[in-house]
């Protein structure tokens, strides 16, 4: 039987992103989202419906969302959809329904939540040291034709 599971969001971080590492050295980050819903009900009246998420988000994606995003900032995610299951402390079965982020672009490159363009103020880098220190590859986002320099907004 064929599947498929992905999930496109864009909405505002609810809060700042925190980097932790696994055992084995591998960058995890648990992000929320907010994506608002806005509509018109049959009396004429605007409504706004908001919907919270909740994300994982792996590796080196991880690092660099932590690194250039924070809370309030509009972010685009693309990924899949996860369910967690556990058992709580008094014995009940529990479950959460989460995205993993497996890509991101930035949606502005001032946002009022914080960020602006980096560290500093200063562009990304193409490098960056991973948990071992050593360079690795930036995060480029997802494949698509190349963008000249001059025209990343950050």
């Amino acid at each position: 039987m064929p599947s498929y599971n992905k999930v496109l969001l864009m909405g505002n971080l609810t809060r700042d992103i925190e980097l932790k590492y696994t055992p084995s050295n591998m960058a995890v980050a648990e992000i929320g989202l907010a994506v608002n819903h806005r509509y018109k009900t049959k009396e004429g009246e605007n409504k706004e419906e908001v919907t919270f998420v909740d994300c994982e988000v792996w590796g080196k994606t991880a690092e660099i969302m932590s690194q250039y995003l924070s809370k309030g900032r509009p972010v685009f995610l693309e990924g899949r959809l996860k369910l967690d299951q556990w058992k709580d402390k008094e014995g009940g079965n529990r479950s959460k329904l989460k995205m993993v982020v497996e890509s991101f672009q930035f949606i502005d490159s001032k946002g009022s939540g914080g960020g602006d363009n980096g560290p500093s103020g200063e562009r990304p880098t193409r490098t960056a040291s991973g948990p071992s220190g050593k360079p690795q590859p930036a995060y480029t986002g997802p494949q698509h034709e190349p963008v000249p320099e001059d025209d990343i907004p950050f």
